[in-house]
């Protein structure tokens, strides 16, 4: 049994678990709904509104976690997400909706994950 495990690891090292929830983030962000397996969708959730909040505070320091949890990406995705999280100024989190779409041919989940 994993008793106490509460990270999926997605069969990757924990660079390449970073580097591909850096680049759903990024996708994310830029086209506000992506499609992908419920796992990945699961573990990006969290990931994806912790940027937004960090966007709601606007701060320069929140600007620069937001730089360094995506990887340092262009200036236009850290300004995207700033401008983005303006629209969820008065919400307390849940920023994120995950809709599952069913089964493959290949038998993954797959699910649907966008911004409310």
């Amino acid at each position: 049994m994993k008793h106490g495990v509460k990270i999926r690891t997605l069969s990757r090292t924990r660079r390449g678990r970073k580097a591909l929830l850096r680049g759903l983030a990024v996708s994310l962000i830029e086209k506000g709904k992506i499609q992908t397996t419920s796992a990945k969708a699961k573990e990006l959730r969290p990931f994806a509104e912790r940027l937004v909040t960090y966007g709601k505070k606007g701060t320069v320091t929140s600007r620069r976690l937001a730089a360094t949890s995506l990887g340092e990406p262009k200036v236009a995705i850290i300004k995207k997400l700033f401008d983005l999280a303006t629209k969820y100024a008065d919400r307390q989190g849940g920023y994120t909706r995950i809709i599952k779409t069913g089964r493959t041919s290949a038998g993954r989940d797959e699910a649907v994950i966008e911004f409310v």
